[in-house]
């Protein structure tokens, strides 16, 4: 659909969302915060693939490791799933309108959210549930917002 890329907005989307991902919520809403980060790599992996790709995404996950002190690697390679899956699937997601593609957000995000749960309970992390599905099902109801205003912010600044 876009074919070219506004590369200020690819750097200020990717600012953005490491800095509402790291930054201070209310105690209460914490865990349903949207995987800022995530969503920002599904759309420019979804949007241009052959500009964002698995590099990218890992380089951006491990940065996001750095600013939250998590174990390194574990967002990096959560991250890197998440572009190695929009890639496969980019091409039949482009036919898919915004509620399945959300879906797809939902899903994608929620794998990237189990593998990043599994491997802190690996190293010790005492949390129980599926409360770690929250920022998957917040990501997936911005993700319509998301979508529309980066590709008209993209549309003209491209």
């Amino acid at each position: 659909m876009l074919s070219v890329i506004s590369y200020p907005l690819f750097f200020v989307t990717v600012v953005l969302a490491l800095v509402l991902s790291i930054s201070l919520f209310p105690v209460g809403w914490f865990e349903f915060r949207p995987e800022w980060l995530g969503l920002v790599v599904f759309y420019w992996t979804f949007r241009a693939p052959a500009q964002f790709g698995i590099l990218m995404a890992w380089c951006l996950g491990l940065l996001l490791d750095v600013l939250e002190s998590a174990p390194l690697g574990t967002n990096a390679l959560g991250m890197a799933l998440i572009a190695f899956l929009v890639l496969t699937i980019h091409q039949r997601l482009r036919m898919h309108p915004l509620p399945q593609q959300a879906l797809m957000v939902f899903l994608l995000l929620g794998i990237n959210q189990m593998l990043v749960h599994f491997i802190k309970q690996l190293l010790g992390a005492d949390s129980a549930g599926f409360s770690y599905l929250w920022p998957a099902l917040t990501s997936a109801i911005a993700w319509p917002f998301v979508c529309g205003l980066l590709d008209r912010l993209n549309r003209q600044m491209g």
